[in-house]
């Protein structure tokens, strides 16, 4: 008896989900529609984002796929947003890892390349080898979080240098007024880590090797995206809109193939 009043009962529940697919199609078919597409668009998305992953080489690098899906995310959010200039250039500062390891990956996304992987500093308050601890705030001499924006090239106390525009509200909003540039160190290297165990640190800037600050400089100036990553922080951002990602990404790639039909 029981079994027969589960089997009705399943029965009646399966019939009453129909029905209400049914209801909610009729009721408003364009958003059913649209719902399918932002999935369809998401695997494809997705796929896409693993397919360059693996044709950057990101993986033999080191970058988690995780990291370099937000990041790219950001990206084109950006894009969209009308922020970058034509440059195809992701920069990724990934503070999950150790500052002995090389941590900074300079991408070419339309190339699908990666152009430089090497060092980069973090700020002194932020944690010895690897960073636990991050802020917005001037003089913390620690670094922040987010995504920014490559600003101008100058010459200051460290050299060549190149500001930076914190794009993240609350996170690295202030990096103008800290002074957080990109920037050549001679702590910054493998004489370093065989002297300390670990990179010398900054007041807070991605400062990078000064015999490759030139070469870092170069690739990334003229507004392109630099995402300073550390997964175990409390973060968000208003560019992280993985739908609007998708748009734009596999409009481009669109675009891309037709041009070279």
């Amino acid at each position: 008896m029981k079994k027969y009043v589960l089997g009705i009962a399943s029965i009646f529940l399966v019939s009453m989900s129909i029905v209400g697919t049914s209801w909610k199609a009729v009721e408003d078919p364009q958003t059913q529609q649209q719902l399918l597409k932002n999935i369809a668009a998401d695997s494809l998305y997705s796929q896409y984002i693993l397919n360059l992953y693996h044709e950057a080489h990101l993986d033999s690098a080191g970058l988690n796929a995780e990291v370099f899906e937000k990041a790219l995310t950001g990206f084109y959010n950006m894009k969209y947003s009308g922020l970058l200039h034509s440059k195809s250039i992701l920069t990724i500062a990934d503070f999950d890892q150790e500052s002995c390891k090389k941590r900074l990956y300079i991408i070419d996304l339309e190339k699908k390349k990666l152009v430089l992987n090497t060092w980069v500093a973090h700020g002194q308050n932020s944690g010895g080898d690897k960073p636990d601890s991050f802020s917005n705030s001037i003089n913390s001499n620690q670094s922040s979080l987010g995504f920014y924006l490559t600003g101008e090239i100058y010459y200051g106390k460290h050299g060549r240098s190149l500001k930076l525009d914190g794009m993240d509200q609350g996170f690295n909003n202030n990096a103008r007024d800290r002074a957080i540039v990109v920037h050549g160190a001679d702590y910054v290297g493998q004489e370093s880590i065989n002297q300390l165990g670990r990179l010398g640190r900054s007041q807070g800037c991605p400062a990078v090797s000064s015999k490759l600050s030139d070469k870092v400089i170069s690739a990334i100036s003229d507004r392109t995206v630099l995402f300073i990553n550390n997964s175990d922080q409390q973060y968000h951002s208003t560019f992280l809109n993985e739908t609007l990602a998708a748009s734009v990404a596999l409009h481009q790639e669109e675009v891309l193939a037709s041009r070279m039909d």
